[in-house]
C-alpha cells in the first residue's frame, strides 16, 4: 500500500501514514474542514522508491493544481514530540515533475541534521523512523497562523493564544516576520491586528472543539481563504505544557509550590518513590505543625500550599519560612501569589495548614527543648545524634526469616517512627540551621553576605563532605591502576567492579560505608551506588585529573576552614565593637553553627537506611511477580504504588500494562529540562508571570550563595554518572544533590538553577571555598560547554564573556 486517500489515514496506521497523516485523517473523519489530499506512505519510503503512477493519479484526481506537500514521519506529531520545522514543507508544487522532487525532499529531510539531533534528544531510535509524506491542495490564505488551545506561555489552561500574520502560515511557523498576537481569555475584544473579532470567536471555538476531542491541550495550524473560509492545515498535542495539577472540587485557584528541589531533584520520581515520598514528607511537616498535602504533578512532589496562603496567621510568616529551603525564587513567586486577590485571607481563616492545637504545642516544646539542649551543648548533641543514626541503621536490616513475597510486603509498610530518635537526629540539625541563618539580620550593616558565607565554610561535621574525602583518598591510593581508572568508561570499571574482575582499589570499603547513596538518593525507584557504581567511578576518574596537590579537596576544605576561623575572629571582635549586645549574640550562635551546621546532611544520611532495606525487599518482590509471569522484570516493580503490589501479590492481579504506561510517562518526563517552582490550579507557572528582572549584556543574575571570584570554562552538566569535569571548570547544573558533591572536588565553581542559600549544594561548595550562585533561571540553556564565565558568588552574577 503506497498511496491512500488523506480520510483513510487513522491512527492505528500511524506507522503507515506517520504522525501528520493520521491527525489530520482524524480530522476529516470529524467533519472538518481539511484539504484534499492523500497519503504516500512509509512503505513506499522503506523501498526507496517513488510509486510515480500511483502519485500521479492521486494528483490527477486532486485536480492537477498547485499542491502542499508535507513531511508526515512516523515520530511526528506524537504526544511527547511534535517535531515542529525539523523536516520539510514545499508549497505551491504544480505538475508531477515538481511533485516527485518534493517527496523526495522530505524523504531527505528525515536525516537532515535537526532532525537527527531532535530525535537524539528525545532518544528515538532512527533506525524505526519512517517517512511518509502528505500531499494537499494548496490553500491561498489572506491570513493563516497557529491556535494554542492552552497558553505556551504561562501555561494556563483556561486562556487560548493566536499568533496570526497575513499571508501564508509558513511566516508565523518560520518565525520570518512580525505576527499579531492575541490571547483568548473570553473577555470581548475590539477588531485589531489582521483578525477580526469574529475570526477569533471561531478559532476559539475551534480549538475547545478540537481539545475535548483529542482530550488534551492542542497546536492547530489554520489558515482563512480569499471567501473568509477557515481551513485545518494540522491539530497535535502541544509537547512543551507542564502536566496540569489535578482536578479538585474546590472553586477557588489553588497553588503548588515543587518541593523535590530541596533535595536537589527535578527529575521526576518513579510511581514507588513518590507513592513513599508523599507519606513520608506529609508526616515531617505534620511533626512540626505544618498540614500539607503532597500532590504528585509530572512525577514532581508538589505541596498545596493554598491553605497555608489564605491562613491569616500563616501567611504572614510563609515566605520567610522558605528562606533557608526552598530559597528565594519560591519566594518570589509565593509573595506574588500572597498579592493577588484570589488568595486574600478567608474569614475566619481555614485553619488546616497552621499550627493545629495539643500536637502543635507538643511540637513546639519538643522543638524548644531540643532546640536549646543543643545550642547549650553541641558536643553532647552531636554524639547522642549519631548514637541514634547507628541505631536506625541496625533497626533497618530485615530480619533472616522473611521467606515470601508477603512476608517481604508486610515488612515494607510505613511504620511509625521512635519520636526519641527523631528528636535526637532533628533538632541538633535545626539548631544549627537556625545558628547559620540568624546572624545575617542581627549583623546587617556591619558584615556583609559574603563574609558571612566564608565564616560558614569549611564546616566540620559534614557527612558528605567525609564521604566526597574518602573518595579522594581512594583515588589518591589508586596506584599502578591510575590508568586502568582514568581511560576507561565508568559504566564498564562498575559492571567490572560487580562482576568482580577489577583490582582492588577500595571500592568495596567505601561502598561498605557509602553504598546506600546515589543521585537522586530520596526516590525509592532509583539504584544504589552499591547497585550501580558508575557515578562513583566517573568522580574518581575526575579526582586523578587534579594534578595539583594545592587544588585536592582536602587541601581546599582545610584552607576553606582555616579562612572560617579567620573570618570569625575578626568578625565577631569587630561586631562586639561596634554593637555590643548584638555581636556578642551573633559570635555565640556563628560558633554554634561551626559546631552544628554541618550535622545537616546527616538526617537525610540516616534515612537512607531505611530505604535502602525497602528497596532491596521490594525487588525481591519484583522477582517472585516476575517469575511468576506478572512483571516483565524485577525492577518494573518501581512503577507500581505499594498497595498495586499488595493486589499483585494478593490477587493475582497483572499489573504489566500500567507499568508499561508509566515508564513511557516517567521517560518523557525525563527528558523535560525545566520545573515550574510553583503552579496554579490552572496550570499557570508562576514564575512567567513575574516582572522580568533587567540584567546587564551577558550578564545572569542570581543569588550569591557561596563567595569568591572565579573565571573559567563552562561545563553543562545533566547527569553527574558521565560527568567529565577538568580541574578549573564551573559547574553549571539545574540543580544538585548530595550525590553530585563528589563533582565539587573538581570544579572550580557551582551555578545552578534552583536551590536555597542553606540546601546541599550551597553548603558543601562553602565548606571547599568555592563561589556559588544558585537560583539563576534557564542556566542550562543560556550557557553552553566551553563558554568562558565569570562565577561572582558575593555579587550572585554570571558573566558570559
Amino acid at each position: 500500500m503506497y498511496v491512500i486517500p488523506l480520510s483513510e489515514a487513522t491512527t492505528e496506521l500511524l506507522d503507515l501514514v506517520g504522525g501528520k497523516a493520521a491527525g489530520l485523517g482524524e480530522l476529516i473523519r470529524r467533519g472538518e474542514r481539511v484539504p484534499e489530499g492523500f497519503c504516500v506512505t512509509t512503505e513506499a519510503h522503506r523501498l526507496g522508491v517513488i510509486p510515480a503512477a500511483e502519485v500521479a493519479a492521486a494528483y490527477e484526481r486532486l485536480g492537477a493544481g498547485p499542491v502542499a506537500v508535507r513531511s508526515s514521519a512516523t515520530a511526528e506529531d506524537l504526544p511527547d514530540a511534535s517535531f515542529a520545522g525539523q523536516q520539510d514543507t514545499v508549497l505551491d508544487v504544480v505538475g508531477t515533475t515538481e511533485l516527485i522532487a518534493a517527496i523526495e525532499k522530505c524523504w531527505d529531510s528525515l536525516y537532515s541534521d535537526r532532525a537527527t539531533a531532535y530525535r537524539d534528544a528525545r532518544q528515538i531510535d532512527h533506525r524505526q523512523t519512517r517517512m511518509a509524506v502528505v500531499v494537499q491542495r494548496m490553500i491561498t490564505p489572506t491570513v493563516a497562523g497557529v491556535l494554542f488551545t492552552a497558553n505556551p506561555l504561562t501555561g494556563r489552561r483556561d486562556e487560548m493564544a493566536v499568533d496570526a500574520a497575513p499571508g501564508l502560515g509558513t511566516t508565523v511557523v518560520d518565525g520570518a516576520a512580525t505576527v499579531d498576537h492575541y490571547v483568548l481569555d473570553g473577555v470581548a475584544r475590539d477588531d485589531t491586528g489582521c483578525l477580526t473579532s469574529a475570526h477569533l470567536a471561531d478559532l476559539r471555538a475551534t480549538g475547545e472543539r478540537l481539545q475535548a476531542h483529542f482530550g488534551r491541550p492542542q497546536d492547530i495550524e489554520w489558515a482563512i481563504d480569499a471567501h473568509d473560509v477557515q481551513w485545518l492545515l494540522q491539530s497535535r498535542p502541544i509537547t512543551s505544557l507542564f502536566p496540569q495539577p489535578p482536578a479538585t472540587d474546590k472553586p477557588l485557584p489553588r497553588v503548588y509550590l515543587e518541593f523535590g528541589h530541596v533535595q536537589g531533584m527535578l527529575q521526576p520520581v518513579t510511581p514507588m518513590g513518590m507513592s513513599t515520598l508523599r507519606t513520608q514528607i506529609a508526616a515531617m511537616l505534620a511533626s512540626l505543625g505544618v498540614r500539607v498535602e503532597i500532590v504528585d504533578i509530572g512525577g514532581r512532589l508538589y505541596g498545596d500550599l493554598t491553605d497555608l496562603a489564605r491562613d491569616r496567621s500563616s501567611r504572614r510568616r510563609l515566605v520567610k519560612l522558605m528562606a533557608v529551603d526552598f530559597g528565594p525564587r519560591a519566594q518570589a513567586v509565593m509573595q506574588h501569589v500572597l498579592a493577588d486577590p484570589r488568595f486574600a485571607p478567608t474569614s475566619g481563616g481555614t485553619r488546616r495548614g497552621g499550627a493545629s492545637g495539643a500536637a502543635s504545642l507538643r511540637t513546639a516544646r519538643r522543638a524548644v527543648v531540643g532546640i536549646l539542649r543543643a545550642l547549650a551543648r553541641p558536643d553532647t548533641a552531636r554524639i547522642r545524634m549519631f548514637e541514634a543514626i547507628e541505631q536506625l541503621r541496625t533497626r533497618s536490616a530485615a530480619p533472616a526469616d522473611l521467606r515470601t513475597a508477603a512476608d517481604r510486603l508486610r515488612f515494607v509498610q510505613p511504620r511509625d517512627a521512635d519520636d526519641d530518635s527523631a528528636d535526637a537526629i532533628t533538632w541538633p540539625i535545626v539548631a544549627g540551621m537556625l545558628a547559620a541563618a540568624l546572624p545575617a539580620a542581627l549583623l546587617k550593616g556591619l558584615a556583609g553576605p559574603d563574609e558571612i558565607h566564608t565564616v560558614l565554610g569549611g564546616m566540620p561535621h559534614n557527612v558528605t563532605i567525609e564521604m566526597d574525602l574518602a573518595l579522594w583518598r581512594l583515588a589518591q591510593g589508586a596506584g599502578d591502576h591510575r590508568q586502568l581508572l582514568l581511560d576507561t568508561p565508568p559504566a564498564e570499571l562498575a559492571a567490572r567492579y560487580l562482576r568482580g574482575t577489577l583490582p582492588d582499589i577500595g571500592m568495596a570499603t567505601f561502598l561498605d560505608v557509602y553504598g546506600h547513596r546515589g543521585v537522586a538518593e530520596v526516590d525509592l525507584g532509583v539504584p544504589r551506588w552499591e547497585e550501580d557504581p558508575t557515578a562513583v567511578f566517573a568522580a574518581v576518574a575526575n579526582y586523578l585529573r587534579i594534578t595539583d596537590p594545592r587544588q585536592g579537596p582536602d587541601q581546599r576544605f582545610q584552607r576553606a576552614a582555616s579562612a572560617a576561623e579567620t573570618a570569625l575572629e575578626e568578625l565577631i571582635g569587630r561586631a562586639r565593637r561596634r554593637r555590643p549586645v548584638r555581636g556578642s549574640i551573633a559570635g555565640f550562635l556563628l560558633r554554634r553553627a561551626r559546631s552544628l551546621a554541618g550535622l545537616r546532611e546527616a538526617g537525610k544520611f540516616a534515612g537512607l537506611y531505611p530505604l535502602r532495606e525497602t528497596r532491596r525487599q521490594l525487588l525481591l518482590i519484583g522477582a517472585d511477580l516476575h517469575a511468576s509471569g506478572l512483571l516483565d522484570q524485577a525492577d518494573d516493580i518501581m512503577f507500581l504504588t505499594l498497595d498495586e503490589v499488595h493486589t499483585a501479590v494478593h490477587q493475582g492481579v497483572d499489573p504489566r500494562a500500567t507499568v508499561t504506561s508509566r515508564r513511557a510517562a516517567h521517560r518523557r518526563e525525563l527528558r523535560r529540562r525545566t520545573v515550574p517552582v510553583a503552579l496554579l490550579s490552572d496550570g499557570t507557572d508562576v514564575e512567567t508571570v513575574l516582572p522580568a528582572v533587567p540584567t546587564g549584556d551577558g550578564t545572569l543574575a542570581g543569588v550569591g550563595a557561596s563567595a569568591g571570584r572565579v573565571t573559567g570554562p563552562a561545563r553543562v552538566v545533566h547527569d553527574p554518572g558521565t560527568a567529565h569535569i577538568e580541574p578549573g571548570d564551573v559547574l553549571v547544573a539545574a540543580t544538585t544533590d548530595p550525590g553530585w558533591t563528589p563533582l565539587f572536588l573538581t570544579a572550580a565553581a557551582l551555578v545552578t538553577e534552583t536551590g536555597a542559600i542553606m540546601a546541599h549544594g550551597p553548603t558543601v561548595a562553602r565548606e571547599y571555598g568555592i563561589p556559588a550562585v544558585i537560583c539563576v533561571p534557564d542556566a542550562t540553556r543560556t550557557i553552553s560547554t566551553g563558554q568562558l564565565v565569570t562565577v561572582d558568588g558575593g555579587a550572585g552574577t554570571i558573566t558570559i564573556h
